[in-house]
């Protein structure tokens, strides 16, 4: 995520980000990994609702997180765009929770 934002807002200062939403949006599966490490700035929200609603329906998205999913409208933050947001991605979602120790603590060599 970190990376796609960084992305997001090169390409909004040289005039590349509705090239780079078209391509995002046309990607068979995206995978957005560290989902709610950090809260949301107001352009960042704005450009996740944009990559929502244009994948909506029509192309698959894996969002991985460490943060529960009952805490991702308090991360989003604007409690108007976090429900649009939350509407694109959790409609016809299907959510697998994982419970246990982190695997990168089981696999450590003592």
């Amino acid at each position: 995520m970190p990376r796609l934002f960084e992305e997001m807002a090169t390409a909004r200062l040289d005039g590349r980000f509705a090239r780079l939403i078209d391509k995002l949006a046309r990607v068979r599966l995206l995978v957005l990994d560290d989902w709610g490490t950090h809260s949301l700035t107001d352009q960042q929200r704005l450009d996740l609702l944009e990559l929502f609603e244009e994948r909506y329906q029509r192309r698959s998205t894996i969002i991985t997180a460490q943060l529960p999913v009952s805490g991702w409208h308090q991360m989003i933050g604007e409690p108007t765009i976090a429900d649009a947001i939350l509407d694109r991605i959790i409609h016809n979602a299907h959510r697998i929770e994982l419970k246990g120790d982190s695997m990168r603590i089981s696999t450590r060599k003592p």
